[in-house]
């Protein structure tokens, strides 16, 4: 859902990684390896961009032939899906907050990229939403 792929370009000795999906992504690696690693911070930087605007997410485009995608980690993965199921539904923080019975704050560090929320604060709030959180290991 969330595999976004990566254009890598060669640019003076290291490798430019952008993301035409997600154009304020843009990170660099010293080669292929690095520059992969980078992408998925400067990825889920530029998602939180669109979460604090509170503005949908972009959708992933089907990657070329060949063309390499990145995605956020899992725990990241979680809070994005549950954000847009949000958004896809009109349901605003407050009211999601309340389904939950949490203050704002809670709601706010849900979303925040940056903050490691607890799987079960996932997926209750999922639960809200009437959707489920579902785990695989490939």
């Amino acid at each position: 859902m969330f595999g976004y792929p990566v254009t890598l370009t060669p640019d003076d000795g290291t490798v430019l990684v952008t993301f035409a999906d997600v154009p304020e992504a843009i990170t660099f690696g010293a080669d292929e390896d690095e520059a992969l690693l980078n992408a998925i911070d400067a990825l889920e930087t530029g998602l939180s961009f669109y979460v604090e605007a509170r503005k949908p997410l972009p959708a992933a485009s089907r990657p070329a032939p060949g063309q390499k995608t990145v995605q956020p980690s899992a725990l990241e993965c979680a809070k994005l899906g549950v954000y847009q199921a949000m958004i896809d539904q009109g349901i605003k923080k407050a009211e999601l907050a309340r389904r939950l019975g949490w203050h704002m704050p809670q709601v706010d560090r849900l979303f925040d990229l940056r903050h490691a929320s607890r799987l079960d604060q996932i997926e209750a709030a999922a639960n809200a939403l009437g959707k489920h959180i579902h785990v695989r290991v490939a």
